[in-house]
């Protein structure tokens, strides 16, 4: 008989397993989004309705982060069920965002901008968006339903449009003497297939759908921050913008900390000053803090934070259309 030493930590979790009973809770070794939500207070001490802080970090999609030991609900998921229980919820008088993003797909940006904006409407209760480091493109196109758009006196916003991205391989294909054979019902169904050149009708077809996405991102601008004409012409050229030049366009509408986004919230729904913040969380966390982006405590799953998606260099995992700001990447 072989016996394999496993090392002390592996023994002692292996024993704690054999020893519990079976009547004990659930022993999750490696927390993946499945637990559920639990509320726990940041901050504040007054009685009465609370300040909700919702983080939205990472690369914007409604895909699982998936990883070696399990995976994660989406960012697009984690949100919504927030937002959900924050409906329910009658001592929850306002909700901050705290913004953290470059965007990330078409769909998924729009499906949270939809949710932030249906849950303004059944709710009553004020929004506020904290933006920090980045809230480019689909960071800001969801923040748009807000009542209050705040940025950090560092953040880096606008990128105001869509972008398509298409890897090509052609060229190392012709290279290596690999061809793809493609049998088609029509002579459109393989546009936008990286092993071959497309045909300049193929690209005006492109730069529509392009066009048609980006006017879409313009006209809920338009819709919701009232820009001037030489504003609007200056964002729709999806340039960056900090946060002193969004504030002079008139995409944001304040400039300062996180604090000041819980005040402007408390202000907005008549709350007590000292009224108290709260977030919900998966696991409980020493010396918590609005701060901390995590739900649940680092697995090796290969995630950062329940509301992040790691992509690399921010870059989209397959082609498709983006409101991202993806400054890596090049025609």
């Amino acid at each position: 008989m072989t016996i394999r030493w496993l090392g002390p930590v592996a023994v002692i979790v292996v024993l704690a397993i054999l020893a519990a009973p079976a009547c004990s809770p659930k022993i999750s070794l490696f927390p993946d989004g499945s637990e559920p939500l639990r509320q726990f207070t940041l901050e504040g001490e007054a009685k009465g309705k609370t300040v909700l802080l919702i983080d939205v970090q990472g690369f914007l999609t409604d895909q699982a982060d998936r990883g070696m030991l399990g995976s994660r609900p989406s960012p697009v998921q984690e949100v919504v069920s927030r937002l959900d229980l924050a409906e329910a919820d009658e001592d929850v008088g306002a909700v901050v965002l705290k913004v953290n993003t470059p965007g990330g797909t078409t769909t998924a940006s729009d499906v949270l901008y939809h949710e932030i904006a249906a849950f303004k409407e059944k709710t009553g209760k004020p929004v506020v968006v904290a933006m920090m480091d980045v809230a480019a493109s689909g960071g800001y196109y969801l923040a748009l339903p807000a009542d209050h758009i705040l940025a950090h006196p560092t953040t880096i916003t606008g990128s105001v449009g869509v972008i398509f991205i298409l890897p090509r391989v052609y060229g190392l294909f012709d290279e290596l003497g690999v061809t793809v054979d493609v049998a088609k019902s029509g002579k459109h169904k393989d546009m936008g297939s990286p092993f071959r050149q497309p045909t300049e009708e193929e690209n005006a077809l492109m730069a529509a759908i392009v066009d048609q996405l980006a006017d879409r991102f313009l006209t809920l601008v338009r819709q919701h921050r009232h820009l001037a004409p030489e504003a609007l012409a200056d964002v729709a050229t999806a340039r960056i913008l900090t946060a002193d030049q969004a504030l002079g366009l008139g995409l944001v509408d304040e400039v300062g900390y996180l604090e000041d986004a819980f005040a402007k919230a408390r202000e907005l729904a008549g709350l007590d000053e000292d009224a108290p913040v709260v977030v919900y969380r998966r696991e409980e966390w020493a010396n918590d803090n609005p701060y901390n982006a995590q739900s649940v405590a680092p697995s090796g799953s290969g995630g950062t934070g329940a509301l992040t998606l790691e992509t690399g260099l921010n870059l989209p995992p397959r082609s498709g259309f983006y409101y991202l700001w993806a400054p890596g990447l090049t025609n």
